[in-house]
């Protein structure tokens, strides 16, 4: 059912009350510290204080001030976040608080907050089997009140995933390094090489979205599942022969993916639809932080 546009400002606004405030309290510092900006910028000079490194002082203007003063700098940002939120159907499922594109949007909107706070630019890309929605890098509150609503409101053309594509395109527009999360389930195929390709020219951060019934079925009898993305409708016996088989599957499929992450040597968030994002997405720029002092 199409979200009206009432509904949408309220789930909107409801994500950017509780997103903004834990961007304030939790979030907006560590950001700043593990995705630096670009150099830094002279800014000013001030009086020479005892403990200053001798070799800031600005000789010029201390012979006219006839007093020793010293060169002031501050970190040069502007940078650029990329969202990648994969669209495809299966992104609809969920048996828990939310569904995996909602989870997207919210967990879109606290990297967003939080960039914005540090005065960086955010784009976004809405990916299936294309990009069928792309918003260029701006700054401002009432542009991540946008990239949000884009989210939560936007119907695809594409029941299909290609993360592929997303890159590719990445690839061909954004000249200048930027951070790009990449927010999908990943339970499609054909993603790694194109990883692989943008992680050289960007920082990328997979966030990967699970629910909890992908990652163990609960044993309820019968019921009937719908392949979100083909649309095929069957029966399945939770407590039949085949359902093992289908855990031993699913834990399978989860395992080959979380495999070829680890290999990639990329942070990667892995958040669930029953658990707190925020939670996550703490333990991932503690994690990055710890991974560049040592690095």
């Amino acid at each position: 059912m199409p979200i009206v546009a009432s509904e949408l400002f309220k789930k909107a606004k409801k994500i950017e009350i509780a997103t903004r405030r834990l961007v304030d309290e939790r979030l907006a510092g560590q950001y700043h510290s593990v995705f630096k900006g670009r150099g830094l910028v002279f800014s000013d000079v001030r009086p020479y204080i005892a403990g200053d490194d001798v070799r800031s002082i600005d000789w010029n203007v201390s012979a006219r001030m006839n007093a020793p003063h010293v060169k002031q700098f501050v970190e040069e940002r502007d940078r650029t976040v990329n969202l990648m939120i994969d669209m495809s159907a299966s992104g609809l499922f969920g048996t828990a608080t939310l569904s995996k594109r909602e989870l997207a949007a919210e967990l879109a909107a606290m990297v967003a907050f939080s960039a914005i706070k540090n005065n960086d630019r955010v784009g976004l890309f809405l990916v299936t089997d294309k990009v069928e929605r792309y918003v260029p890098p701006k700054k401002g509150r009432r542009h991540v009140m946008r990239v949000v609503s884009e989210i939560l409101s936007f119907k695809p053309e594409s029941r299909k995933t290609d993360l592929g594509a997303g890159l590719d395109f990445l690839g061909k527009i954004a000249r200048r390094r930027s951070v790009v999360f990449l927010v999908s389930d990943f339970l499609s195929e054909g993603w790694d090489r194109p990883m692989r390709i943008t992680a050289q020219r960007h920082e990328l951060v997979p966030v990967v979205m699970a629910d909890p019934v992908e990652l163990m079925l609960p044993r309820v009898g019968l019921v009937q599942f719908e392949d979100l993305e083909s649309g095929e409708v069957a029966e399945f016996d939770t407590n039949g022969w085949n359902a093992q088989a289908y855990r031993r599957r699913l834990a399978g499929q989860a395992a080959a993916r979380d495999l070829v992450l680890r290999r990639m040597n990329l942070d990667t968030v892995m958040v669930r639809t029953d658990q707190p994002y925020v939670d996550a997405l703490i333990a991932f720029f503690k994690a990055r932080a710890r991974r560049m002092a040592h690095g």
